[in-house]
């Protein structure tokens, strides 16, 4: 695969599993507002957008009072299980490790608060290993908006073309291509390869190791 100065990865589903946390986070506030009739699976094809979003698409609510007060709720229950319910994808620390040996940036872009990011990274990594983390209280205008990604770029000193976002859902390919970065699309978790195939893409892979792949 084609070097790359940079690589900035999306967080869930991408570089880690987290579902099992965010399926509990979810149901602890659905059952405590007594919504019911909601899969596990359609709670997860909602990672990667914002929580408001998720909770919106999950039960039809739209006025924003609610949905701010659903996500309070969720970000409480999350403080106590999340990290303790996530782990990360068998080829992810040596992918991230064999980067970094190699002199390459490699940063984090999420809509995933940056503390709860680094809670769980600091637990397999040294501190400082990671360039970059932008959470999603670190942007104005969460992705498909190319701000955190942008922002990320410009930190680092690259140059968009040298930079390349891997993530897993359409709503990670619509950031990259905002940006008119690169997109390396995985199918870690609930989108496809052919859902993720309709967005600009160099490849889409079942996991990270074609990262570190040579020609």
């Amino acid at each position: 695969m084609q070097r790359y100065k940079a690589y900035l990865f999306d967080f869930d589903y991408t570089l880690a599993d987290s579902s099992r946390g965010i399926v509990m986070c979810f149901r602890h506030v659905l059952d405590l507002h007594r919504h019911s009739g909601i899969t596990d699976n359609e709670i997860k094809r909602t990672i990667g957008k914002t929580l408001e979003e998720s909770f919106s698409i999950l039960t039809g609510i739209t006025n924003p009072t609610t949905l701010a007060a659903y996500k309070k709720e969720y970000v409480a229950k999350a403080d106590t299980c999340m990290t303790d319910n996530t782990r990360l994808f068998p080829e992810t620390a040596d992918v991230l490790r064999t980067l970094k040996e190699r002199g390459t940036s490699i940063g984090i872009i999420s809509t995933k608060f940056r503390y709860r990011i680094l809670d769980l990274m600091n637990r397999h990594f040294p501190a400082g290993f990671l360039d970059i983390v932008v959470g999603g209280e670190d942007v104005k205008a969460p992705k498909p908006s190319p701000e955190g990604l942008l922002y990320a770029v410009d930190k680092l000193g690259c140059r968009a073309e040298d930079t390349l976002y891997i993530g897993d859902s359409t709503v990670d390919a619509l950031t990259a291509e905002a940006a008119g970065i690169d997109f390396f699309g995985v199918t870690h978790g609930a989108t496809t390869a052919e859902e993720l195939s309709l967005y600009p893409h160099i490849a889409t892979a079942p996991d990270l190791t074609p990262l570190i792949i040579t020609d």
